[in-house]
């Protein structure tokens, strides 16, 4: 198991806060597990489009309202604004190429044809917010194919690396848009405002996790009724606004159990649990270990790796 991350790092709005490459070249390519995050990354989103690979293991995938379960080989498309997560299924690790790339990487100018008649309507498209990748599809194949050309391309970081990844990057573009919904094509759609009302929940829970969070409080961040609130939540999430928060409260409880020598009692209330009984039980429940022998483990991973460390230096 690596060294856990924690989490990604993110903004109060939900955007994740990472270079996803540089001005003049805004592609990313990665090499990710979930254990880096410890089992689970957090809703977050971003401008660029990410294309995610899976290499080892599964994952439980999550864009938006939709959720897929992807097995080594497969793969998946998140158009960029999505919000999505991911999280292990069973326990078990999970290894994933992740690329991620701004859209003007396939137009260069907004004036250009390219951008006006194949990009424009199709970034950010709410009915097509995400694509899942299967082997034994004709197209997906192909396209998976190009994804993994970028992979090898990236491992040999060659003096032409740039322009090989654009050319796999817009041969995957054309496919996409070969395949695309034809009424997204052919006009603009109006977004989802039940997507933005989920981003503001969300970054409200963010700012206010450590408080006493209500349904009336949350509700009112977006001007509808509770049961309309919770009603909507469930639909996106798949889960119940009350059960986001104890699970986001437990994370970020991770980073003060691991590198802190806080009280068990001081992390419960500094998580927005006002009870450290109930901190317990809810903690165990859902990272199916207690909170002290979380702590203990992350210690001892510690240790491990300083005699790691140690060795390889004599």
């Amino acid at each position: 198991m690596e060294n856990s991350q924690y989490q990604l790092q993110i903004a109060s709005d939900k955007k994740e806060i990472k270079e996803h490459g540089s001005y003049a070249f805004p592609v990313r390519v990665s090499y990710e597990s979930l254990s880096m995050y410890d089992g689970a990354f957090l809703w977050h989103w971003h401008p660029e489009i990410e294309l995610t690979l899976v290499l080892e293991g599964e994952i439980s995938y999550r864009v938006n309202e939709k959720r897929y379960r992807l097995k080594a080989g497969e793969g998946l498309f998140c158009n960029c604004n999505a919000l999505h997560t991911g999280e292990s299924i069973g326990g078990k690790d999970c290894r994933y190429l992740s690329i991620t790339f701004l859209p003007r990487v396939l137009y260069g100018e907004k004036s250009s044809v390219t951008y006006t008649r194949f990009v424009r309507n199709l970034c950010g498209d709410g009915e097509c917010a995400s694509i899942h990748f299967r082997p034994d599809d004709d197209w997906q194949s192909e396209l998976l194919a190009s994804m993994d050309r970028i992979r090898r391309c990236y491992d040999r970081h060659l003096k032409t690396m740039e322009l090989e990844i654009q050319i796999e990057l817009l041969s995957i573009w054309l496919r996409l848009y070969q395949h695309w919904p034809d009424s997204t094509k052919k006009q603009e759609k109006e977004s989802d405002p039940n997507q933005e009302r989920i981003r503001i929940l969300l970054a409200y829970i963010q700012e206010h996790y450590s408080e006493k969070l209500t349904l009336e409080e949350l509700a009112a961040q977006i001007h509808i009724c509770k049961n309309e609130c919770c009603r909507m939540f469930k639909k996106y999430m798949h889960e119940t606004m009350f059960s986001y928060l104890l699970v986001y409260r437990v994370n970020q409880s991770l980073l003060l159990l691991a590198d802190t020598d806080m009280e068990i009692t001081e992390i419960a209330e500094k998580c927005g649990f006002a009870n450290p009984g109930y901190y317990t039980r809810v903690f165990k429940r859902i990272r199916e270990i207690t909170p002290m022998g979380y702590r203990k483990k992350c210690r001892e991973n510690k240790q491990l790796q300083g005699r790691s460390n140690s060795l390889s230096v004599l």
